[in-house]
């Protein structure tokens, strides 16, 4: 019987081949904990009675959804942060670098193969480059910190295949909105994602990462792409014959296939206030909005903001209406600056900030207020997400989102 590609990762790491429904522990590759959780994950740890961390360069402290502190206990979490580092001899620690989710790749902290976990839900987005990756609590981050190890579930596969070639107007936002609209926000639980396809060959690494990101709002355990020559090059590394063998064998078993013809996806939006509530952007035009976001770890890549800065090239945000642009890094900061394309944002009207979570988590940077509409290249848009919770969000891609701010309402991308 052939494997699929989490399967093979579990078989990797545990010595052994798996099945769906196997409960194994896995031996951890790096984790991940962010400003938000790392009081609690301290506080745990030391509750439990660790007295060092299984390897202290495997864990990874990204300060990203409280900077710059918006609330006076925000710098809590910078202090008991800090402290915990610094007692445990972590030296991987980003103050302000970007959203973890971003570096976490971007850094070269995962690498295909891994298994990785992380105190966010959306580290399923280090599938992007074939690594098994999903999200915790905190307690259970705290016992890997002490052993290493996590048990697991082996999950079941669904094989999502889109042959073709996308659409100027689409991007793999629209597909992994169109994927959740069809599976429901609850259609692939505790399952893994497999994508392949032409389509899928073809796109760059960063618009993996924004399906892999994704992929949580569907229910899924991890969503995982198979490496190939531009996840090597993204990752500087020559790929071993283990990370070249990640890929779903014609003979493995999957729970369903869902197939897609590129040329047939149109631009699409999630309405207020299901993310697999989806609608063609079509459907929707003339919709009066008050503010874009154009950012998050969802779609705030170099990428992105180049599309956003083609669609706004020579135009200007419309009257009464706010566009804010968040690159995701430090990094995709300074490249957008070289290549001038923050130039291009800031000469059509928009605000660009600091490299962050604030807004995507309702805590800074532009939080709106009852009877507000905002067209947002995010990943959530729950009641309260971005504001109080009559605030209106749609999700869409950065194309689509870049022609709301022009149009002050939403239209199609042209």
């Amino acid at each position: 019987m052939g494997e699929t590609v989490i399967e093979k990762i579990i078989r990797n790491n545990v010595g052994h081949a798996v099945k769906p429904g196997d409960i194994v522990t896995v031996n951890v590759d790096r984790v991940m904990i962010h400003d938000i959780f790392i009081p609690f994950v301290a506080e745990k740890f030391e509750e439990m009675g660790f007295q060092k961390l299984w390897d202290p360069d495997k864990v990874v402290l990204i300060y990203d959804h409280l900077v710059p502190a918006s609330q006076l206990d925000d710098t809590r979490h910078f202090h008991e942060g800090d402290a915990f580092a610094e007692k445990y001899g972590m030296k991987n620690v980003h103050r302000s670098d970007g959203i973890c989710h971003q570096l976490m790749t971007e850094a070269g902290y995962v690498k295909p193969g891994n298994i990785v976990f992380g105190t966010d839900s959306h580290t399923t987005t280090y599938g992007c480059v074939g690594a098994f990756s999903s999200g915790i609590g905190y307690t259970e981050m705290a016992s890997i910190l002490g052993t290493g190890t996590m048990w697991i579930k082996v999950p079941e596969t669904i094989k999502v295949v889109i042959d073709g070639e996308l659409p100027n107007n689409v991007m793999s936002k629209d597909v992994i909105l169109r994927l959740i609209g069809d599976l429901g926000a609850d259609g692939a639980t505790y399952r893994a994602l497999e994508f392949t396809g032409s389509a899928v060959k073809n796109m760059s690494v960063a618009s993996r990462m924004t399906i892999a990101n994704m992929a949580i709002e569907a229910g899924a355990k991890c969503a995982l792409f198979t490496p190939d020559e531009k996840t090597a090059e993204y990752c500087e590394i020559e790929l071993n014959e283990f990370q070249k063998s990640l890929v779903g064998d014609e003979d493995a078993k999957y729970l369903k296939t869902v197939t897609y013809r590129a040329e047939d996806l149109v631009p699409v939006m999630a309405c207020p206030s299901q993310v697999d509530k989806i609608r063609d952007v079509s459907t929707l035009e003339g919709t009066e909005i008050d503010q874009v976001f154009i950012g998050s770890c969802t779609n705030g890549r170099l990428e992105d903001l180049a599309a956003a800065a083609e669609v706004l090239k020579g135009k200007k945000v419309a009257d009464y209406v706010k566009l804010i642009v968040t690159p995701a890094s430090r990094k995709i900061y300074r490249q957008a600056i070289e290549l001038g394309i923050l130039d291009t944002l800031a000469e059509a009207g928009a605000m660009i900030t600091h490299p962050g979570c604030g807004l995507c988590c309702g805590r800074a940077g532009g939080i709106l207020t009852d009877g507000e509409r905002v067209v947002a290249t995010n990943n959530r848009n729950f009641l309260g997400r971005m504001g109080t919770s009559k605030v209106e969000i749609y999700l869409a891609s950065p194309k689509t989102a870049a022609a709301c701010a022009v149009a002050g309402k939403i239209v199609s991308p042209k």
